[in-house]
């Protein structure tokens, strides 16, 4: 249903590694599993448009890199994810020029996750295209350090100097006081509300965006798309214009983002509700459609409403606690 372009295999693939994210001198990225058969997946994905990315951990590749790019480029893999840096001295970041320029002889993209903060490598390097670098989602699991304030300010920190793989798209919502009693071992809960997930697709600034939570959430028992699910299976992942639409830091985030004649507008909201006012004067000319995603009555429930709209106008917003939104802004023609 969602026709997205990529699949990532995560850790465990290759031969030594277990799923654990851990690094053995053993370990051998040039070889697949038997039960984890990357050339045969590489085969099935391409004839369905879907191009394969592989996982791999940091020291393995430094210790593989020329043998590694070449077998991946030889598969037909697509990219690789890069993980478990998680520093920044001298040595780090020479490893990741000479990932980045290696991958691209290869004709590889990156994702540097495990990665220190953006500072412009994507003015470098074309096969660049994201970074974790954040505090993501994943961290529920945990600890709950992927509060909605958190969220917020990374649009004001982190985000400024290139894109962030956050591992978006949470659907299982809980309300912060409910998200602390609750045991999350078992499954990917989120402290944030279903408009608050959307906006995060906006906000968060990725070319290579991952929706993060499992099947299921997003598609129904009987094959239909859950609420909100038609928002990520629409929003780009590239944009060609961005606008700080209104905000504060700590408190709340809206952008705005244009592909083609499209706007896009996320909204992420911090710990206190707010009533916000969102100015529509980017749009320029002519009128506009608007399908707006607002926080419904309990946190995974969603408020989806439409109607005409020009520059002149706004949209009013009342944002729950942990909440946002997201608006669809389309040319009428």
């Amino acid at each position: 249903q969602f026709a997205f372009p990529y699949m990532l295999i995560d850790d465990g693939w290759y031969e030594g590694s277990n799923g654990g994210g851990q690094f053995k001198p053993t370990d051998n990225i040039t070889v697949s599993k038997p039960e984890m058969d990357i050339p045969a997946l590489v085969t099935y994905g391409r004839e369905r448009g879907v191009g394969i990315l592989l996982w791999v951990h940091w020291k393995a590749l430094d210790r593989q890199m020329d043998a590694a790019m070449t077998q991946f480029e030889a598969w037909g893999v697509k990219g690789i994810k890069v993980d478990f840096m998680d520093r920044n001295d001298q040595d780090m970041v020479a490893f990741y020029h000479r990932v980045l320029e290696t991958a691209a002889q290869h004709h590889l993209m990156v994702d540097l996750h495990g990665a220190y903060p953006p500072n412009g490598l994507a003015r470098t390097y074309p096969n660049f295209v994201t970074e974790e670098a954040v505090r993501g989602a994943e961290v529920n699991k945990w600890w709950g350090g992927a509060t909605a304030e958190h969220n917020v300010n990374l649009a004001y920190t982190r985000l400024l100097l290139g894109p962030a793989d956050y591992t978006p798209g949470g659907f299982r919502n809980l309300s912060p006081e409910d998200f602390a009693k609750q045991v999350r071992s078992d499954k990917p809960f989120v402290q944030t509300t279903r408009a608050h997930a959307l906006g995060l697709f906006v906000v968060m600034l990725s070319p290579l965006m991952t929706v993060a939570d499992s099947p299921d959430v997003y598609i129904d028992k009987t094959g239909s798309l859950t609420p909100g699910a038609d928002f990520i299976k629409a929003v780009p992942t590239t944009w060609d214009e961005t606008r700080f639409v209104a905000g504060d830091v700590g408190e709340y985030v809206a952008i705005a983002r244009r592909k083609g004649g499209n706007w896009t507008v996320g909204i992420l909201n911090g710990k206190a509700g707010h009533d916000v006012t969102i100015p529509l004067s980017f749009l320029g000319k002519g009128r506009f459609t608007a399908k707006i995603y607002a926080d419904g009555p309990k946190p995974d429930t969603l408020t989806i409403t439409s109607k005409m709209v020009a520059s002149k106008d706004s949209i009013n917003l009342t944002l729950a606690a942990a909440g946002g939104g997201a608006i669809q802004l389309t040319p009428i023609h």
